[in-house]
């Protein structure tokens, strides 16, 4: 049995034989994010991709996000440890669905949450991660209608953050973050009243996180809406005993790492997701040895694809910037 040492120098010098760099997201497994070359958030990953000057990509996360690189950088060979790595969340509307409802509402702009296909981000105006997705709609003029996908928890809140009432959410949902509830969120904060409270958008209890802060049964001072990049700010400057996180479990290893005073406990610790956890040091091993899995798109999405996305990598970006 190899240790975790020998494995990540394996890992280092099967990357460097085919020159591609590691990007994984927060909610992969500990061992998986300390190979990485890069650990982040979808927006930070896809602003990596569209710059890195390594001819390979590996992405270890779910496939849109490995699309996503694509997209971003046609040329180079993007890779997945598993196409089996889907997305709930993205599974919940299509190409032909989302066409549809565009039908419905034809002076409406498109914003795509990122966690969607290459196929529906092809039909979309502009994408947005939960980092910038207030920052992309406050970029659309006042008078336009809106149609929002596919969370409807993170459109919920971009609708409160924003004040606008002309933004249609669709229904959508990702199954582990709507898993964690309104009720887990008051038992915990109940048996620990004196901690940080640190909660994700598209969590199913964002929304009573707010009102229940508003009321008084949550501190308000202490309970945060924030995306996972967010979170690992705010982490950073935590002098609190103990945090309690409302997201995927993957994310409390870079909380931890980035501060040692703080204890972070998850919300849910159930809050798991088999998608992300696909992704295994053996697949990460496999897929440098024999360049698989290989993302490929089909050319009529591409182009109108990119272009959604590149808007998205764009905005806030400072001048310059690559």
């Amino acid at each position: 049995m190899t240790t975790a040492i020998s494995w990540q120098e394996e890992i280092r010098r099967l990357a460097q034989e085919r020159d591609a760099v590691i990007l994984a997201h927060n909610y992969q497994e500990p061992a998986i994010q300390d190979v990485a070359d890069h650990v982040g958030d979808s927006l930070a990953l896809s602003r990596i991709a569209a710059s890195t000057d390594a001819s390979t990509i590996v992405f270890c996360g779910v496939h849109f996000m490995a699309e996503t690189a694509k997209l971003l950088s046609p040329d180079k060979t993007v890779l997945i440890p598993t196409a089996q790595a889907g997305c709930s969340l993205a599974d919940t509307i299509d190409a032909d669905q989302l066409r549809a409802w565009k039908a419905e509402h034809p002076d409406a702009v498109v914003v795509a949450y990122v966690n969607t296909s290459a196929a529906v981000k092809a039909e979309a105006d502009v994408c947005c991660t939960s980092s910038n997705a207030v920052e992309v709609v406050n970029s659309i003029p006042a008078d336009r209608p809106i149609l929002f996908l596919p969370d409807q928890f993170l459109g919920a809140h971009v609708r409160r953050q924003t004040g606008r009432d002309n933004i249609e959410v669709w229904m959508g949902e990702c199954h582990v973050h709507a898993g964690i509830s309104a009720a887990d969120l008051r038992a915990q904060v109940a048996a620990d009243p004196e901690a940080e409270v640190l909660v994700h958008p598209e969590c199913g209890c964002a929304s009573s996180a707010i009102w229940l802060a508003g009321v008084g049964d949550l501190p308000s001072e202490r309970t945060h809406i924030l995306s996972t990049a967010g979170m690992l700010d705010t982490a950073r400057g935590l002098t609190a005993k103990t945090a309690l996180v409302a997201t995927e479990i993957g994310m409390l290893h870079q909380l931890r790492k980035v501060n040692q005073r703080t204890t972070f406990l998850p919300v849910n610790p159930k809050a798991s997701c088999r998608f992300m956890k696909m992704i295994t040091p053996e697949l990460l091993v496999r897929c440098l040895r024999q360049g698989r899995d290989e993302i490929q798109l089909p050319p009529e999405v591409v182009e109108r694809a990119r272009r959604s996305v590149e808007r998205m990598v764009a905005i806030g970006k400072p001048a310059g910037a690559r």
